[in-house]
């Protein structure tokens, strides 16, 4: 409602001047939460980003649920969430949860979409609802009868071409749900890192450093997947009663080993460890980001061959999925933090 309108209709409204700094304060304590969650995050507002989880490894409406629930209770700010294969789909998703989503805790909405469902999603919505039609361009489809998203996706191609022209053939993609936007960084990737919250406090070291390898590995693997090194490691790690502490050491040559980032981080464990304690979260992360040197494998053979046979590794999970490659303590184990890769 438009604000001249407003004071019409109460005349006693207290307008209150706007805060920008406390905007810019507040969204950059939301982002820096989405980017300590991966290092692919797009801001395209304020209040709004895109953020890439596919190479995480638990299931995406989890990860937006434990987002949700870390945005809410670190900032006091409600967060609405759209989860889809694509930016388009997300952004749709976003804002139908928004506009379904009523109560107190509103706009705290979630929607989730999952792959090859795009399409079915989006068809009975209002097609102004689709990423680029505006006003204007609704009233037009209308014209034609064109009224909802599934309307737009099933039109005589002719008909919309001769009315949009080249634009048409996208406009009929999008109403499938069909988008390859990728995602557009406005930084430099500085950090890249893993972590997780047990579902019960553990006090067992070795059950922690299991984990700490666990993390090391992803770690690892997302660091060659963007081909980084890293030039520091650090843990995370945060007691029963919530305290966090964070530690780092600087390497003396950049790695993206997953040996050299367990053995780093397993060492900060054991210097931080204290006896009695019960842990809460841990997390791996790797920071001082550069583009590998070229292993000389004359003077380092091992170094050449653990590269040698991490990214045969990679590649294997790459084509059959992220657990087609698992170390043997893990192969039919449950622990907590297992559990929760696979929600």
């Amino acid at each position: 409602m438009p604000m001249a309108q407003a004071q019409k209709l109460a005349p006693a409204l207290l307008v209150l001047p706007p805060d920008f700094e406390a905007y810019s304060q507040a969204s950059d304590q939301v982002m820096a939460i989405l980017e300590d969650l991966s290092p692919l995050v797009e801001q395209v507002s304020v209040d709004e980003a895109f953020i890439d989880v596919s190479d995480l490894p638990d299931d995406p409406g989890v990860i937006a649920a434990r987002l949700q629930a870390r945005i809410n209770q670190e900032t006091r700010l409600p967060c609405s969430l759209g989860v889809a294969a694509n930016k388009l789909v997300a952004k749709v998703a976003n804002d139908y949860g928004k506009g379904s989503r009523k109560g107190l805790d509103y706009p705290n909405a979630i929607t989730v979409v999952p792959p090859g469902e795009e399409a079915a999603f989006l068809a009975p919505l209002p097609v102004q609802m689709l990423w680029g039609v505006g006003k204007k361009t609704a009233a037009r489809l209308k014209t034609l009868g064109i009224e909802t998203i599934g309307q737009l996706a099933d039109a005589p191609a002719g008909l919309l071409g001769a009315h949009y022209g080249k634009w048409a053939a996208d406009m009929q993609r999008h109403a499938r749900g069909i988008s390859d936007s990728p995602i557009v960084l406005s930084h430099t990737l500085k950090s890249i890192s893993n972590e997780t919250t047990y579902d019960k406090d553990i006090g067992d070291i070795d059950e922690v450093l299991h984990t700490v390898r666990w993390l090391s590995d992803k770690v690892g693997y997302r660091l060659r997947k963007h081909h980084f090194c890293a030039g520091t490691i650090r843990i995370k790690l945060r007691w029963s009663d919530f305290t966090t502490i964070t530690r780092q050491v600087a390497l003396a040559e950049p790695t993206n080993h997953n040996s050299v980032i367990y053995d780093t981080a397993a060492g900060l464990l054991r210097a931080a460890w204290q006896r009695g304690r019960k842990v809460r979260l841990i997390g791996v992360g790797s920071s001082n980001l550069q583009e590998p040197a070229v292993q000389m494998s004359l003077f380092d053979p091992g170094q050449d061959k653990e590269t040698k046979l991490l990214n045969a590794l990679d590649e294997l999970r790459e084509k059959y999925g992220k657990k087609v490659i698992q170390r043997g303590r893990e192969v039919g184990r449950q622990s907590a933090f297992e559990e929760e890769e696979e929600e």
